[in-house]
Order: C-alpha cells, then structure tokens, then sequence
C-alpha cells in the first residue's frame, strides 16, 4: 500500500470536524494550557508558504501538550476590520463586508488544508456585532474610569466627581492631559458642560485636539506604522501633521506598570529592550525658563539638570503651541515655511532620522533661571510635543543631537564641568556623552566638588528650593489615538448634547454600522458615516462619526477565545478563572510597539476593574522570523527573445528578469511552463547546458512583483500538508528568518514515505507483536529523549533531523514492531498529524492519536552494556576490542594483554604503562 496523502489528508481532517476532536471546554481535572497565534488580517491574495511558520510551530507545540495530559486551548480568528478593505470597497462600489467575508473564506480553506487543532467554535471576527459589542463595552468603561497614581490603578469618574465637589484638585495625583488646579466651590459653579470638559481633561478615553498623521487623499488618520518616509504605505499618498479633535486612550497613566509587568514574563530580552525603550522612563526635573519681554514662560524637562550651565539655546518642537507666541514679526514666514515642510513627516521618522539637521530661529529669547542670561529660542523637529513638555534647553557639549544642531547652525557650546581640584581643567575628566571635547569649559557654581550623580540631586533640590522647577519622572510612550475617519471599523458608542459626549447605555450595544452609498468622506469633510441616514439615537442625539482604529480589536481578542459565546460579558467569571491568561504567545516582532502595548494596557484595565484576573495577559512569547523568498532569474539576451542558461550568461550581453519560482525546480526552468507564463515568452529559444536551462537565485521578500511568492495550497496539492509542515520547521530555527527553498522538500517527503514502508510489506500491514530487541529499544529511547527536550526549546528543525535519524536506523535494524513504532507514532503526531493518524488507526485504534499519551523516556535503555575502545600502542591506535560496560580496570588490562592482535606490538618490548580511560581509551606504554 502506497503513501496516498491525498485522500488520507482529506479522510482525516473530515473526521476531526465530524468528531469535534478539538473541540475544548473547561475541564477542571485537567491542567489548562492556551496557545494563542497573533491575529491575522485576511487579505484577498490569500496565504503564502511563510504566514503558517508560526501558526505550524505553535499548532506542534499545542498537540505536545495535549499528549501530556493538558487541556489546550488552541484558537483561531480573523482581524476584519481595516484600510485594505475600505480602500476595495471606495474603488469597486462593493460593500467591505462582502471583500473580507470572502478574504475570511479563502484563509479559512487554506488553513484547513494544512492541518490545524484549532477549535472553530470559537472563532472570532471583529466584523462580527457578537465580537465588538465587547470593544464597545470596554470603551465605555474607559471613558467612565479615571487614573489614580496613589492607588496605581483605574478608578471610576463618579468618584472624581464626588472628590471635585469636596475638596477641588487639591492633594490628588491624577493621570491627565493638564495640571487643572480648582476648589470645590469653584467646581460646583461650573455648568454641566464646564465640568463635563474638565472631566475629559482626565478619562481614560478622551476627547481632545491631538498632532496626527492626516492623509487626505484617503481621507482619513493614519497610524506611525501605515505612514513611510512622509506617505501612506496603502497608495503612497502625501500625509502631513495635523491638529484635530479626536479620541485617544491614556495610554500613558500604565506607563510604569507597562515598565514592570516586562519583569513578570517570559519574553526575549530583545524584545523587552524595545518594549522599556518605547516607554522610556527618565527622572529628571521640569524647570521655567521666562521669555524675555514677555509673560511667555517655557516649561522644559531634562534628565541632567546639573548641566543647566551649559545652556546656549532652546528648541521648540513645530508643535508646540508656544511657536505661534513666540516668533517675532521677522521670523513668521520663515517659521511658516519650515512648519509646512515639517508636516509632512511623522514623528517616528523625525527621531528615525537622527543625522538629519534642521531648524529655524524664532526670533525670541528666553532668560536662564540660574544665570539670568539670554538665550536664543530655536524651533526644530527632533523636539517631540508628546515627550516631556514639547521644549527643551540645549547643552551641545552634553547631548548628540543638540551638539549636531549647535555645529550646524554655529552655535555656542560650553562644557559644564565640575571643578575638583587640578583636574578640573584637564579635558580627560570632561563628561563623555559625545565623542567631541569642543566647547568652552564652564564651572558648574553651586556643584563644585561633587560627582555628576551627586550634581544632578544638589540641582533638583536647588531648584526645587528656588520655586524654578520640580522633580519629575517622565516617559516618552504617548497615549494612543483612536479616532479613524473610515467607515469599516467599530462605531463608538458615543453621542453627543450640547457638543459634548455622552455614552450609550449598554443594553443599546452593539451599535452596528450603518448602510451608506459610498465609502468617502462627504461633500463638506466629515468622515463615511456622515452620509448615513438618522445616525443619531433615539432621542435624536447625533452619534460619533469617527470609528476605531484596526488595533481597537486586537486589543482583547485573547479573552473572548475563552468565552466566545457569552452574551452577558466579555469572558465569564469560569472561564476567566480557569483559562486566565495565555501560556504561549507566538507572533512576528513588527507588534512589539503597537499591538503588544495596546493589549497591555487593555488587559491591565480589564484587571483594575475585574473584568480579568490576571495583570498581564501573555505569559510566554515567542517571535517566529519570517520566510523569505527564493527568487529565480532568467538572462535575456538583449535586443531578442532568446534566454541564455545562468552559467552561460557572461558569454552575452544580457537583461536579469525575475521569472514565476513555481515553473522552476531545483533551479531548472520548465520552459514549456515558462513560454505559457507571458505572451511576450511564447516564441522563446533557449541557449541551454547539456540540456537544461539552469536559473539563477537571490534572496529577496516574498513579493508578487519578484514572482517568488509561493501557494501553499501547491505545496500541498504535489506534497502533502504534512510535507509542507514538516519542511517549514526544518528550514531552520524558528525565531531566524530563512530563505524559501523547494530544493529540499523532496527529502522531507521521502522521509514520510520511509515512515510509512515501516508499517507496510506492499499492500500488507507488517506489523509485528514481537518483542523489541535492545538496539531497537535505544533508538527509540534516544528519540524520545531528543524530541522532548527540543520540543520544549521551541527546536522544531532538530526534532525533524531527530526523527529522519530515528526512521533510518530502524530501516537499517529492519523494525517492524509495535513496541517501537507505536510510541514513534504518538511522537510524530504534533508534528505530521495526518500520517500520524491514519498509521494508528492502522494499528487497529478506534480513537484519535491526539488521545493517547506522550511517550515516557527510560534512560537505562541508553546504558551501554558494551564499549568498543580503540586501543593504542605509544599513542597509535592500532585495533579495537567490545568490552562489557562494567569490567573493571584490572580486568581490562588482562584482556587487552591476552588479546591475540596486542602480541606482535608487545613482542620483544617492556611494557612500562597501561593507560585505561574507562569507556574511552585504552593506551600501552612500550619500549
């Protein structure tokens, strides 16, 4: 019987569905384990061979631990919600439901064709009303909570409101937008819209003017990730820097939690790095600096407050609302030039682009609180309006970006230094914060004798003492914007009296999305949903025309795989309890500043009002690299239509033209399949070697432009998922990318077919009940041993290796019995569950393979009862001997001089030595 993995591939992923063999519930008797892959967002192109890397590894690792007795939570959905959608739809008239559903149907075959242990009664779309009205239902919570930074944690607006009414603002630490300082009798004498404004000064979800990236062309908010190099990734349309009235999530107030809660899980360090530098805590003090002529003050934070000194300037960011005060008459059309020209970039490029020098000065001066000297106010664009307070003072002799900016514009720089004795002109004793030691030394006044550490407190407290500043701790992650001017995202449920927002009760959730003509803004600006009819509630109070971002339903996915169908809550208190958080993460590292901050702070919220229990929602994570193409190339020679073979090309003067990898093999071009491909190629000759037309190679994206994306659903059609699983993990570790490479699948395939003639004698089932022999037993021994440990180490490439060893050495010992080959089976199962199955099922089981148990180890059948030396006569290895495993040194010494190849070495010689290394060497010293 062959290897037939067609139909038994098919015969097998029908029997899970019609037996619900993954289906999961709560089960209290059993150990819970959830692994979790990154949401997906379907695409109409479909999958190509690199997006299931992680989603092959995690399903393995899902299938290991449900052998070993755990219950495994295992889900999949789909992020549906997003531009791609929206943009097909504005083009083609079609409604975005319509595109994604048939996106979502078209990924959904291509992962079942692969083989998944997903449960798809759990499924989730954030199309879906069901889905969102909990995304809804945590906005509100949001807006209804503010941030205490006493109690570090969320708590609910009305008693703010109680607290206002009491004792106004004095002694709260609040997270906020702006300091407000009130009484209690001035809050109680504000209107309700006064004190509704004042409130949003302090929500979790917020209404208010924020710098975004606009996009007018696609009429719409744009995300740092969606926005390169001053355009959008989707069009390449221009994106400027604008001011508009939005919702954002206070992100920023879990700052430090988000800090250390990194300390709590299981991540790469690299990974953390990237997370503590994007939240980029810093202590430091936030100190005035008066505008000279003027009752402007500039706050400005620095984390070197000792080197106040050495200031000889001021930077604005082109935000900042102090440019408009503060450039003079004769500045103005300079500063509005720059300004225009600095809209077009985003923020994360402007900090990107660290050797970029630009700026423009205002005009105005501002007068140093500890010197009383004036200094020039700058206006550049590598000062942020989100971190710290949009200005900064400059010291160019301690500071790489200032110093640049001091060079280019031939400003002053002075270096503070803190004098001690002789050294304190010595350039040698200089801070090292930049590579140059030019500038002016200054004496550092009030800091003379103490180390920097020391100078940095004395300055904090001094200016603390002179009412000039204050200590502070700052961070750099910005709270998140969350308003789209799109129509296929989730509506808010906001509406709006007297201009101010309100939520909708939550029985009125989900507020779905509204049937519109067209999918652009309307004729007067305002987003898609403001050409929908009665958008409004039933009081004719107008709704929010703005929807969320894509991230507003990623954020929480994770919680609802553990109770998808409750209609009362997001998860339930059971499920939440026994689920609680997930065990193994698996996704791609371009999430570690978006999606992996967002759900964060989603599930840390959830926490802080019980929705959770758990502070943190992804214990274990894991970065699969990515797949990249292998793309193949045919040389035209120039001016004709005839292609000259790779080795051959130098010999011409030739044009390198990307060609379809899928009418290549092993390199070799199928050249009938390749004159079909194009018109253009249907008259084609060819200059070949021998007689084949070898192609060219290179290591590029995965791209249809470079013709090198690969289906898998044709891997699979001439392979087999199994083939196809087992290959990816075998190209190489799973956290490396690695190139595509067809030219070593068909080994992968032959193994399977090796695995399967174990089994079968022709079209007999050859399988015996004899008992297995020691040999037999510590090749299978060895395997388990290597499989267990590497499949804990996230080695899947190895464990491929381990298993072709295994299937080789048991060819050679000509194995056919059970006691082997059915524990082979359940260690091959996570790995090539298709095979793995239909083996079993040969084996006369009547249940899944999935329901057996992991093999045990038994290391004393890896106890060598022989050892074969190699034995030496002055160092030279002249025959070996089998010795039993336990013979003593004293007998070994005998044996090997009784020994009838030891005589001729020994004759006529004195033995002087013998060297025994037990289980190693044994050396005869003569002479």
């Amino acid at each position: 019987m062959e290897y037939n993995f067609k139909d038994l591939e098919q015969k097998w992923q029908q029997y899970w569905i019609d037996n619900q063999t993954y289906k999961v519930e709560v089960d209290n008797n059993r150990p819970k384990y959830y692994v979790l892959d990154m949401f997906p967002y379907p695409s109409g192109a479909g999958l190509h061979v690199g997006h299931p890397l992680g989603y092959i590894a995690s399903d393995i690792y899902s299938r290991y631990k449900r052998l070993n007795g755990f219950n495994v939570l295992h889900p999949m959905g789909y992020d549906a919600y997003g531009l791609p959608a929206e943009q097909y739809a504005i083009q083609t008239g079609q409604h975005p439901a319509i595109t994604t559903e048939n996106n979502l149907n078209r990924y959904r075959q291509q992962l079942d064709k692969i083989g998944f242990c997903y449960d798809w009664d759990r499924e989730v779309k954030t199309c879906d009303p069901d889905y969102y009205k909990w995304t809804q239902w945590a906005f509100i919570q949001m807006f209804n909570h503010y941030y205490c930074n006493q109690a570090k944690q969320a708590r609910p607006i009305s008693e703010l409101v109680d607290v206002f009414a009491k004792t106004g603002t004095e002694g709260l630490g609040l997270a906020c937008s702006e300091e407000l300082v009130f009484t209690a009798d001035e809050w109680k004498a504000k209107s309700d819209k006064e004190q509704q404004e004042i409130l949003l000064n302090y929500r979790l979800a917020y209404l208010a003017d924020t710098m975004v990236n606009w996009c007018p062309a696609l009429g719409t908010v744009l995300a740092n990730d969606e926005v390169k190099e001053g355009v959008s990734v989707r069009g390449g349309h221009p994106v400027e820097q604008k001011v508009m009235r939005q919702w954002s999530l206070r992100v920023s107030a879990y700052s430090e939690r988000l800090l250390t809660g990194l300390d709590n899980v299981d991540w790469s360090d690299s990974l953390k790095e990237i997370q503590r530098n994007w939240i980029g805590r810093s202590e430091g003090a936030e100190m005035t600096f008066k505008v000279k002529e003027s009752d402007v003050e500039m706050e400005i934070f620095t984390t070197r407050a000792d080197t106040v000194y050495g200031v000889t300037f001021m930077v604005l960011a082109p935000e900042s609302e102090l440019v408009d005060q503060l450039t003079t008459p004769e500045q103005r059309a300079t500063v509005d030039a720059y300004i225009l020209e600095t809209k077009k970039r985003t923020e994360r490029e402007r900090l990107a682009e660290v050797k970029k020098v630009s700026g423009v000065f205002s005009g105005s001066y501002a007068i140093n609180p500890l010197t009383n000297e004036e200094i020039p106010v700058w206006i550049s664009d590598y000062v942020l309006a989100g971190y710290g307070t949009g200005a900064i003072m400059a010291v160019p002799a301690h500071d790489s970006r200032d110093f640049a900016f001091a060079k280019h514009f031939d400003l002053p720089i002075r270096q503070v230094v803190i004098p001690v004795g002789a050294e304190a002109t010595d350039p040698a004793t200089w801070d090292d914060s930049i590579d140059s030691k030019e500038g002016t030394m200054v004496n550092s006044g009030i800091l003379d004798g103490l180390s920097v550490k020391d100078g940095i407190a004395k300055t904090k407290e001094y200016i603390s003492a002179e009412g000039i500043g204050k200590v502070k701790v700052n961070y750099r992650l910005r709270d998140a914007i969350f308003s789209r001017q799109r129509y296929w995202g989730e509506p808010f449920p906001v509406y709006y009296k007297d201009d101010m927002p309100y939520m909708l009760d939550e029985s009125k959730l989900p507020l779905t999305l509204p049937e519109i003509d067209k999918y652009l803004p309307t004729e007067q600006g305002e987003p898609p949903l403001g050409r929908a009819k009665d958008w409004k509630t039933e009081e004719g109070y107008p709704l929010e025309l703005n929807t969320m971002p894509g991230f507003a339903g990623s954020s929480a996915y994770y919680l609802r795989y553990m109770d998808p169908k409750n209609d009362t809550a997001l998860v339930g208190k059971e499920a939440n309890e026994y689920w609680q958080d997930v065990d193994l993460y698996i996704g791609g590292t371009e999430h570690a500043t978006g999606h992996l901050i967002y759900s964060r702070f989603w599930n840390k919220f959830l926490f802080d009002i019980d929705a959770v229990i758990k502070d943190e929602p992804y214990k274990k994570l894991i970065n699969q690299g990515m797949i990249q193409g292998r793309s193949n190339f045919v040389y035209r020679v120039k001016g004709s239509n005839t292609f000259v073979s790779y080795n051959l090309r130098k010999d011409y003067d030739v044009t390198e033209i990307h060609v379809d990898v899928n009418i290549v093999r092993n390199d070799e071009l199928d050249m009938e399949a390749f004159k079909k491909w194009s018109p253009d190629y249907a008259n084609a000759e060819f200059i070949l070697e021998g007689d084949k037309y070898i192609c060219g190679w290179a290591v590029e994206k995965m791209s249809k432009s470079m013709y090198n994306v690969v289906n898998p659903d044709d891997i699979i059609e001439e392979y087999g998922a199994d083939t196809l699983r087992l290959y990816e993990m075998f190209l190489g570790p799973l956290e490396q990318s690695k190139p595509w490479d067809t030219n070593g699948i068909d080994g992968v395939h032959k193994f399977l077919k090796k695995t399967w003639r174990l089994f079968y004698n022709g079209d007999q089932l050859a399988v015996s009940d004899d008992k297995a022999t020691p040999d037999e037993l510590k090749v299978l021994h060895r395997t388990i041993k290597k499989i267990t440990d590497d499949v804990e180490r996230f080695s899947f490439n190895t464990c491929v290796s381990a298993f072709m060893i295994c299937v080789n050495d048991l060819n050679d010992l000509k194995c056919n019995k059970r006691e082997i080959l059915e524990p082979l089976l359940a260690l091959l199962a996570p790995f090539a569950p298709h095979i793995s199955e239909e083996l079993w099922s040969q084996l006369g089981h009547t249940t899944s393979v999935v329901d057996t148990q992991w093999p045990e180890f038994n290391a004393s059948y890896l106890v060598e009862s022989t050892v074969t030396y190699p034995v030496s006569f002055n160092g030279k290895m002249r025959f070996k001997i089998d010795l039993p495993a336990d013979m003593s040194k004293d007998d070994i010494e005998k044996t090997v001089l009784a020994h009838q190849n030891a005589a001729k070495w020994i004759e006529g010689k004195t033995i002087r030595k013998i060297i025994v290394v037990p289980k190693k060497i044994i050396n005869i010293v003569v002479g």
